[in-house]
Formats: C-alpha cells, sequence, structure tokens
C-alpha cells in the first residue's frame, strides 16, 4: 500500500497526555514507600517522576526517600506497586478535559487512534478498558510491546505500523520530552500539551506545537498533515 493510501496515524502518550493518571500512581507509590519503611513523599514533588513507566517511578521515589535497597527488595516492591495499581487503576484517573470531544471528530475525519506509551501494556488496556475509551484504539503499544521503548523511535514507528500508517503521515501527541525525543528520532512531528508530568516546561521541550488544550487537536493536526 502506498504512503498516500494509508489513513493518517495520531500517537498519544497515555499518563499525562490520553488520562490524568497521577492520583493513582502516586497514591500506590505512598503505599509502597510506607512498606518499605518511608513516610509519603509530597505529590508535588513524585508527580514529576512520571512518564517513564512504574519501576522507574518506583526507582525515582525510593532514591527521593533516601532508601537504598538491594536489587532483590527492589524487585519485590516492584511487583507489590504492580499489583497495588491495577486494582485502583482508575480509582482517581480520569481523561484530561476536552480529550473525548476532540477523539471523536478526529475518527469522524479519517484519523485512525494509537496508543504510545511507556506503560506496561496489560496496565496501559486495563486503565483504558476501565475508562471506557479502549476501543477508540486502533492500537495500544506498552513499553514492553517491542524490544524497545520510547525513546528508541522504534517504539513509535511500531505503532504507527501496527496501525496501519506510515510515518510521513503520523504526529506524536506528548506532554514530556521522551515523548518529542521519540518523535524526533522517528522523524514524526509532535504536539506538546501542558498539563503532563515534566519539570521542563512544556514550551521548552522542542516539540513543533504546543496547544493548551484538547480543542485545539483536530485543526493543529489537520496544519500538520497536509494530505499527500
Amino acid at each position: 500500500m502506498s504512503t498516500a493510501a494509508r489513513p493518517p496515524v495520531i500517537a498519544f502518550d497515555l499518563d499525562g497526555t490520553l488520562v490524568d493518571t497521577a492520583p493513582d500512581l502516586l497514591n500506590t507509590l505512598d503505599v509502597i514507600l510506607r512498606e518499605a519503611g518511608a513516610p509519603a513523599l509530597p505529590h508535588e514533588e513524585t508527580r514529576k517522576m512520571i512518564g517513564a513507566g512504574a519501576k522507574a517511578l518506583l526507582l525515582r521515589g525510593l532514591d527521593a526517600a533516601g532508601l537504598k535497597l538491594p536489587e532483590d527488595k527492589v524487585e519485590h516492591l516492584y511487583l507489590r506497586f504492580l499489583d497495588h495499581y491495577a486494582d485502583h487503576i482508575a480509582d482517581e484517573s480520569r481523561p484530561f478535559p476536552g480529550l473525548l470531544p476532540a477523539l471523536d471528530r478526529l475518527a469522524s475525519e479519517g484519523y485512525v487512534l494509537a496508543v504510545c506509551t511507556n506503560k506496561l501494556e496489560w496496565l496501559s488496556r486495563r486503565l483504558l478498558e476501565r475508562l471506557e475509551i479502549a476501543d477508540r484504539f486502533a492500537t495500544i503499544a506498552g513499553g514492553d510491546t517491542f524490544p524497545v521503548h520510547k525513546p528508541d523511535a522504534a517504539h513509535l514507528l511500531g505503532t504507527i505500523e501496527a496501525a496501519g500508517g506510515s510515518p510521513a503521515r503520523a504526529v506524536m501527541v506528548g506532554d514530556s520530552i521522551t515523548d518529542v525525543t521519540t518523535a524526533k528520532n522517528a522523524r514524526v512531528p509532535s504536539i506538546v500539551v501542558p498539563f503532563g508530568y515534566t519539570e521542563t516546561p512544556a514550551a521548552e521541550l522542542g516539540g513543533d506545537v504546543l496547544i493548551a488544550h484538547f480543542d485545539l487537536l483536530p485543526d493543529t493536526v489537520a496544519r500538520l498533515l497536509v494530505p499527500a
């Protein structure tokens, strides 16, 4: 199939882009830190640790709490984190404002929607299913779906291919430097949202376009993806 014949694909990061998952992730981190013998950390601090997957969040939390633990203990805590989080994955997590109407409009205009996240695939699917939006996405590619994950270009390229598209007609939507770097590595334009989880201000991440609200997403995508 020629590039022009393939549908345009919009690939979304998940945590901090599609869904505000911070409450359930950080509540889980609090539980695990207490189990490890440390007090919970302020969410204003730990919110910025989200974005590279559950294990990275745990490791960053342990480091911030000053805990130096043997590898087997860390692995045990990681498995406990996954178990607890899976049971509470959608207690407070919700799609960001304006997301659902934007997805509806994009789908009606012929765009294929996909998820490209470093969250484990089964957790990503569970979250989106609990929120009743999983069926909006042609592909849900997690951090363990392919042999590599973001910021490796192959994660995004594999997601686009699985959705039936081509990188020549695709856009990455994300909230972090990982998403922007991934898009650049894949030579795909990126749209950045400012309401996610990043220590660097969204305007300084180097994305192609910054949008303040999902209401602006469909028109922004149309400008970036001029028909071939």
